[in-house]
C-alpha cells in the first residue's frame, strides 16, 4: 500500500490517501506541542513509540469488542487505518484530578474520583477547543443522539480496559483524551492512545510518565517515553 497525496497534517501526525478510498496511511512525527500549540518542540523517537504503542492498545481493545480504525502497522512510524470521518469532539475521561481539571476548579492533583468524569471539548483550534456538553453537541449537530450514546459507551469501556492494562504495567491511568470517527456510518475509535494523549503516573512513585514532562519542563522526556514503551511491550 503506497502513500498518495497528503490529506492532513496535524500536530503529531500526517494522514495520506491510498489507492483504496476506504484506507488511509498515518505517519507519526516526533513534533511535540502543548497548550494548544503555544509550546512547541521535538521528542526524539516519539513517533515510533506512539505509533507502536497505539497499535498494541488498539489490538487489545478490539479483542474486548471496541471497534477501532486499526488495519495493520506498516513500519515503525506508519500504520494503515480505516478512512474514518473524525467527529469534531475530544473525549476526555478523568479518573484522578490533574492538569486542567485541577487548574479550572482549584483542586489539588491526585484526588481519586468516586466514578470517572467524562468531558467533551469542541475540536476547534481557533476557538481553543472549548468544553461543551451533550446539549451543545446536539445543538451544533456535531453528532446524532445515537452516535453520542455510542461515543459515551465506548469511552467508558476504553477507560476500564486501559486502567487494567496499565495497572498490569505498574502505571496508573490518571486521565486520557480519545477521538472517534464514522466508518460505514458507525462510530469507531480513531486517532491514538499514547503518552501524548494519556496522563500516566508510576504506581510506586507517582512519577509523571507522559507528556507532562514536556509541558512542565520536568526533563527526561525521551527516556520516560522509552520507559513507558518498554513496559507496554511486556
Amino acid at each position: 500500500m503506497e502513500k498518495l497525496e497528503m490529506l492532513y497534517e496535524g500536530k503529531a501526525k500526517k494522514v495520506y490517501k491510498t489507492e483504496d478510498p476506504k484506507l488511509f496511511i498515518v505517519d507519526y512525527k516526533d513534533d511535540a506541542t502543548a497548550f494548544n500549540g503555544l509550546k512547541k518542540g521535538q521528542i526524539a523517537g516519539k513517533g515510533v513509540v506512539n505509533n507502536t504503542m497505539a497499535n498494541i492498545i488498539f489490538k487489545m481493545l478490539e479483542e474486548k469488542g471496541i471497534p477501532t480504525h486499526l488495519v495493520e502497522q506498516l513500519s515503525e512510524r506508519e500504520t494503515l487505518v480505516k478512512a474514518v470521518k473524525i467527529l469534531p469532539l475530544e473525549v476526555i475521561i478523568r479518573n484522578v484530578s490533574a492538569g486542567s481539571f485541577s487548574k479550572r476548579y482549584g483542586v489539588e492533583e491526585g484526588i481519586l474520583f468516586k466514578k470517572p468524569v467524562l468531558e467533551f471539548s469542541y475540536k476547534n483550534d481557533d476557538l481553543g477547543d472549548p468544553l461543551i456538553n451533550d446539549d451543545h453537541i446536539l445543538a451544533l449537530e456535531l453528532t446524532t443522539k445515537e452516535q453520542l450514546a455510542d461515543v459515551k459507551k465506548y469511552a467508558y469501556a476504553v477507560n476500564e480496559a486501559l486502567k487494567e492494562f496499565f495497572l498490569e504495567r505498574e502505571l496508573k491511568l490518571i486521565d486520557f483524551k480519545i477521538e472517534f470517527g464514522l466508518y460505514d456510518g458507525k462510530v469507531i475509535l480513531a486517532d491514538e492512545i499514547s503518552p501524548d494523549t494519556c496522563r500516566l503516573w508510576d504506581v510506586n512513585t507517582n512519577e509523571k510518565m507522559d507528556k507532562d514532562r514536556f509541558r512542565r519542563d520536568l526533563g527526561n522526556v525521551e527516556e520516560t517515553y522509552q520507559e513507558v514503551f518498554s513496559r507496554i511491550q511486556k
